[in-house]
């Protein structure tokens, strides 16, 4: 058996998934209609909308199979999201990549695979709308073109999600999609009893990039930051665009140490950020840190007013 390479971009890929608030969540018609006409068109035993997490593979939907999940190092659809376009099985036994995969020496014996990688967006895959049968099979023209107009339908409904919790210029969470991770990130520090701090960001000198460069140099430099928070902050930590040149982190259990030395990688990173890009200005900021113990009764929106009025300091004292 042949584990499933990661992706390049797993972070990124990981970043996105759960930035969507799918994982672990209860079925929709939306996505069930799908994997029913799947199954009935293709006349297959089981069809599937596989989500490619860390170190499993958890079924959305499914139609035909019991289990809501299995470990990603042994799935087909692992394999999958390493590819563009349909990635088909014929006979698993066949395939040296699969003839002794635990799929399929037991139940449930996969011999037919054949699955639809779900993009978000260029590069990232999510997980597949595959299909799954104990006899081999094969997809003439008609059915690879069925096939991926399923799929299609699958990634219309995952975008309409990605489009409520996920800033589309920057492609890290919204207003929304910050506040509903951070509210569980709060909730496990209160229970692990562990403190919490946010980090208010605010670019400087933001309208004249804008005035004098074009609002497409702003909007380069608005993605640029967000890809230096990406690239610095933890995977535990959650990060946001709250609204123009504003951008948000919380941090869980960080002391005043663990802050003040991710703050100066940050520094160092955006420095190499604005060598790199070459451009003529620079993409600076100001910020605000406010930390908060774990039993604090405050909500996520005053802890962000809190940061907020310790970043206006800062820009007013020129920090």
């Amino acid at each position: 058996m042949i584990k499933p390479e990661l992706p390049e971009n797993e972070a990124e890929r990981l970043h996105a998934l759960r930035t969507l608030e799918i994982l672990d969540t209860s079925h929709e018609e939306r996505f069930d209609r799908v994997t029913r006409m799947a199954k009935r068109i293709f006349g297959v035993e089981i069809s599937l909308v596989s989500l490619i997490d860390e170190n499993r593979q958890w079924f959305k939907s499914k139609q035909g199979l019991d289990a809501s999940e299995t470990p990603r190092e042994i799935s087909f659809c692992g394999h999958a999201i390493n590819q563009e376009g349909l990635f088909i099985i014929p006979n698993a036994i066949e395939d040296e990549r699969f003839a002794d995969n635990p799929l399929v020496t037991d139940a449930p014996n996969i011999r037919f695979y054949a699955g639809y990688p779900l993009k978000l967006r260029h590069g990232i895959y999510l997980g597949t709308l595959c299909l799954i049968d104990s006899k081999p099979k094969h997809l003439n023209k008609e059915d690879v073109q069925l096939l991926n107009d399923l799929g299609a339908m699958i990634e219309q409904e995952i975008r309409s999600i990605q489009l409520a919790t996920l800033d589309e210029l920057t492609l890290i969470s919204n207003r929304r999609g910050f506040l509903t991770l951070a509210e569980h990130s709060q909730k496990v520090c209160r229970r692990k009893q562990t403190p919490m701090s946010v980090i208010l960001f605010d670019l400087n000198d933001f309208k004249p990039i804008n005035d004098n460069h074009g609002h497409h140099e702003g909007d380069f430099a608005l993605r640029q930051f967000a890809e230096v928070m990406r690239s610095v902050f933890r995977e535990s930590d959650v990060i946001g665009r709250l609204g123009g040149d504003e951008f948000v982190v919380l941090l869980s259990d960080t002391d005043e140490q663990g802050i003040e030395i991710i703050m100066e990688r940050f520094k160092t990173e955006m420095d190499a950020m604005n060598q790199a890009i070459n451009k003529p200005y620079r993409i600076e900021y100001t910020c605000g840190v406010a930390s908060f113990a774990y039993d604090s009764e405050l909500s996520l929106e005053d802890m962000i007013a809190q940061a907020d009025t310790v970043m206006y300091e800062n820009k007013k004292e020129g920090r």
